[in-house]
């Protein structure tokens, strides 16, 4: 095993023992089971030197009458080590398992937005499932053969030794060889198991980009397309796994073969022994019994190593989660109630250092209980602008703040329990109407809060059609309802959270011109005496507005109200006589 990566390799094993440790008591009982079990084995080979000795060759009465019940005993205490091994040790896998499988998700969900919009769903994923279970394997079968099949080596060598000092000298000179040959085997056995783990979350994110999208694929004619993609990966998965195969089913054929020139000398020099009488019949059965009875452990040690090696990487995967930084909460301020002041001061904001800025030098202010509405063409950053203010992502430089008091200095939840948001990208649960409603916080309302809200999003207008109401599932991400069902359940959500400060991001955009109609005047009732931020693309929907802001690759290039705005004749009016002649252009 490479030296440089051993420090890395213990850290890993270290981390995952201490997922281990809390549950010592039941490892305890394993381990005694695993002993068990062992001297159980070794005893069943030691009784077959009196069985040919004293019951088969010189027909000892007595021997004949105990021996029976010997082996009885013997298969009784093997059933029941066997059974406390397996049931403790899977208690504590399944245990690990749920430990790890939590403290990843609960990763997930404080990971910083920039984190996981740059990551990849597809390995993030593969971690939650099968690395976890990889780390469960390496914990319990690991265990097992390294506790139990280890003891058993040391019982038959015990029982070799006993029986024959001289013929042991033959297996103990192949002990090295087969220990650096578990040595070298681990490097390959590790590196492919990293390789493995890394295309198996390539075929999961191919999966679920099929799933999810699964209308673009079938309308564009994609199937050709992804089939390929999958093979791809599947392939680089398939041969990375061959590859693991390869180098564990050598491991054990150079076993057995090392282990075959082992025995052959040992059945010569046995055959000398008896001979000169130095070596009985029931002593070399019961050496020849200890010697098989250690070959399948030494092939089991021998294979796990490649289990071993799998489940070092995938902790090692899960660890570079886990490790990850959270969110930035640093802040200490705590508004028991908060006005809705808002303010931006000279920010600027790139995803990456190296990138052109998406906002630059942004200023504007908002008193409590106004709008402001934020307009431009695609691209000029009005949907990032809204996701600095509760915090998704934190501003290069400049400073915003909330009645007087930085973003950065609130608790984070704090700063977003005083924030609704409703952005174009619906996000639904897969769960009842009512649960996406009262979701998170709001599973505390009251249900005339939330038959309130419903009605005043118009959510109202399409449950009582379904057959289960309210407790209807809405399918993964909502896809059991239309785009504007979705919309209008998340509107719900906004207004039932009554936040002082409101974002609505494009919050009408998947509305027909009559939905639309019915849900601004909703908006219109839920935006009074709230600071609201509007992102529209639609000008018609932000003419109220107490202030508009046009923004254009990043930079504010006007402000004032609509009327202001097209007297000025600039940016704003030639966005909104474009709006204007292609509605007419639908109409006629």
């Amino acid at each position: 095993m490479d030296s440089g990566l051993n420090p890395r390799v213990r850290a890993v094993y270290g981390r995952l023992w201490r997922y281990v440790l809390p549950h010592k008591v039941i490892g305890l009982i394993a381990v005694v089971a695993m002993a068990a079990t062992a001297a159980v084995e070794g005893g069943m080979v030691w009784l077959v030197e009196p069985l040919m000795d004293e019951t088969l060759i010189a027909h000892n009465l007595e021997t004949v009458q105990w021996m029976p019940f010997a082996f009885v005993a013997v298969f009784i205490g093997r059933g029941i080590s066997g059974f406390a091994t397996e049931i403790s040790l899977g208690w504590i896998g399944r245990s690990v398992i749920s430990n790890l499988r939590r403290d990843v998700f609960r990763k997930f969900l404080t990971l910083p937005t920039r984190y996981i919009e740059t990551h990849s769903s597809g390995p993030m994923l593969s971690r939650m499932t099968y690395n976890v279970e990889m780390v469960a394997e390496s914990v319990t079968n690991v265990v097992t053969v390294l506790i139990r099949d280890f003891l058993t080596v040391c019982v038959s060598i015990a029982i070799m030794i006993y029986q024959s000092p001289r013929l042991f000298m033959f297996i103990l000179v192949l002990l090295p060889v087969i220990a650096l040959l578990i040595q070298v085997l681990g490097k390959a056995f590790r590196r492919y198991s990293g390789r493995i783990q890394d295309s198996i979350g390539e075929v999961t994110q191919v999966t679920d980009e099929v799933l999810s999208g699964n209308r673009v694929v079938k309308i564009f004619g994609g199937h050709e397309y992804e089939m390929d993609r999958l093979v791809e990966v599947d392939e680089r998965n398939r041969r990375q796994n061959l590859k693991l195969i390869r180098s564990r089913a050598s491991g054990v054929a150079v076993t057995q073969v090392i282990f075959g020139l082992g025995i052959a000398g040992v059945i010569f020099a046995a055959g000398n022994e008896s001979i000169n009488g130095d070596l009985s019949p029931g002593s070399f059965m019961s050496f020849f019994g200890a010697m098989m009875l250690m070959l399948q452990p030494l092939r089991r040690i021998n294979n796990i190593n490649a289990v071993l090696q799998r489940g070092i990487a995938a902790g090692d995967s899960l660890f570079k989660i886990i490790d990850e930084p959270d969110e930035i909460d640093s802040g200490t301020y705590v508004a028991e109630k908060v006005r809705g002041t808002v303010e931006f001061r000279h920010v600027s904001f790139s995803y990456k250092s190296e990138n052109a800025p998406v906002l630059s030098d942004v200023s504007f202010k908002v008193e409590a209980g106004k709008s402001i509405a934020i307009v431009g063409h695609s691209g000029s950053g009005k949907t990032t602008l809204a996701g600095l203010l509760p915090r998704f992502y934190d501003a290069d430089s400049g400073e915003i703040l909330l009645d007087g008091v930085s973003v950065r200095d609130y608790e984070l939840s704090n700063l977003r329990s005083n924030i609704s948001f409703v952005s174009q990208d619906i996000v639904l649960f897969n769960d009842s109407i009512e649960n996406n409603l009262a979701y998170g916080q709001l599973r505390y309302c009251s249900r005339s809060q939330i038959l309130e809200a419903a009605e005043a999003a118009h959510v109202i207008d399409f449950v009582k059609e379904l057959p289960n109401g309210f407790e209807t599932v809405v399918g993964d991400r909502g896809v059991l309802l239309s785009g504007g069902q979705r919309q209008r359940v998340a509107i719900g959500r906004a207004l039932l959270k009554n936040a002082p400060i409101l974002i609505l991001d494009e919050a009408t955009s998947s509305l027909d011109t009559k939905s639309e109609r019915r849900i601004q005047q909703a908006l219109e009732q839920l935006m009074t005496d709230r600071t609201t931020l509007v992102i529209a693309h639609r000008l018609s929907t932000v003419e109220n507005a107490d202030q508009i802001i046009v923004l254009d690759d990043g930079r504010i290039v006007e402000s004032g109200t609509h009327r202001e705005l097209l007297k000025v004749d600039g940016h704003y009016a030639s966005l909104y006589r474009m709006q204007f002649s292609e509605e007419l252009a639908e109409k006629s």
